[in-house]
């Protein structure tokens, strides 16, 4: 059992709606996911000091208050060199990288999205990783 335990993919979840990061977690953990939820930066970046073991993918909001999600992101980063980040925003991608608030070669799914295209945006990401 502990052994499918380290197999499971560990995906933290940063979004300040409470009710969205709540569908995505039970949505994730159905699908075989193990999470982790934040409301904000400062809870997810603690998350990413204190959890032990391995958190793969940062999925987080980009318009977070007071911070956005691409300084969370850096931050989380520094913290967690391996974990891979997938954004979340109502902004189309070309938008959200010449307001300068992600790379061009950035990960972001545009709300709203289907549960499919956020599991293959992770697939995506843990296939890199890997």
């Amino acid at each position: 059992m502990s052994e499918a335990t380290q197999e499971r993919p560990t995906v933290l979840v940063v979004d300040d709606e409470e009710d969205l990061r709540d569908i995505m977690r039970r949505m994730l953990e159905r699908r075989g996911y193990a999470t982790l939820v934040a409301g904000n930066a400062d809870q997810a970046v603690e998350m990413c000091q204190e959890t032990p073991g391995p958190i793969d993918v940062l999925v987080t909001d980009l318009g977070l208050p007071g911070v956005s999600g691409g300084d969370l992101a850096r931050s989380a980063v520094q913290v967690r060199p391996d974990m891979g980040v997938i954004y979340i925003s109502g902004l189309p991608k070309d938008i959200a990288v010449s307001k300068g608030l992600i790379a061009e070669d950035a990960l972001l799914v545009k709300k709203p999205f289907t549960s499919d295209l956020l599991l293959e945006a992770l697939r995506l990401v843990l296939s890199e990783k890997g």
